[in-house]
């Protein structure tokens, strides 16, 4: 038989919950719902209605828009502690994009009324979720500005380089391993799969990476850096 979930211990963990007093939480708990997907699995359709808002608990989802022609965008890739949907259950509107466990993966949804009641009770809760959506804001506008300013290669470079520690050194060689498909990654950053193995045989070839795979290996962070300036 499968092990009860301690959603109330998992969500008194989270950023978002941890000012919340017991009794708080209890409410909370009473709320939210476990939600299990297996590698590929939607979550939700464009268009579906929102009852709530989901924290990943682990494993990674991809929000993309779908295109008529079968291809899509990838606009965000979310994992652990994370959470998405916040804005359209405050508009009332139905999802914008649809949602794909890019492998297995917990999710917890917290009903819209638990949202709704907590929010009139306790202001710290309030600005958690403020700034949760500011930052959700401020990531978009980011990407907007990359897309816009940066080339295609400096697209990739901060992309490999936000996944290197902050205090490796310039000498140090760094493992990244890719959480998923090079496809996905390449929507993400608004490249073609091509564009990026492109990218990726440059960088190689420079003696700047090594490409194994999902594997890629930095072999100097302070050339990455200084590549394509």
């Amino acid at each position: 038989m499968k092990e009860k979930l301690d959603i109330s211990g998992i969500l008194s963990h989270l950023p978002l919950f941890q000012a919340l007093s017991p009794e708080q939480l209890s409410a909370l708990t009473e709320g939210t719902r476990e939600t299990r997907l297996a590698k590929g699995e939607l979550l939700f359709q464009k268009g579906d209605s929102t009852k709530g808002f989901f924290v990943v608990i682990y494993g990674q989802i991809k929000l993309a828009l779908p295109s008529a022609q079968g291809a899509e965008k990838v606009v965000e890739i979310l994992g652990p502690n994370q959470s998405f949907g916040e804005a359209v259950m405050f508009l009332d509107k139905p999802y914008p994009v649809h949602a794909e466990a890019l492998g297995d993966m917990l999710l917890l949804h917290i009903s819209k009324q638990t949202v709704e009641d907590l929010l009139e009770r306790d202001p710290t809760f309030s600005r958690k979720m403020l700034a949760g959506m500011s930052q959700r804001l401020h990531s978009l506008i980011a990407d907007v500005e990359s897309y816009s300013l940066r080339s295609s290669t400096q697209r990739v470079i901060g992309h490999l380089l936000q996944k290197c520690p902050d205090d490796c050194g310039d000498g140090q060689k760094i493992e990244i391993e890719l959480p998923t498909s090079k496809q996905v990654i390449a929507s993400r950053l608004n490249l073609t799969p091509e564009t990026l193995s492109r990218i990726f045989h440059d960088l190689s070839s420079s003696g700047i990476i090594s490409v194994q795979g999902k594997k890629i290996t930095v072999h100097c962070a302070q050339r990455l850096r200084a590549f394509d300036l």
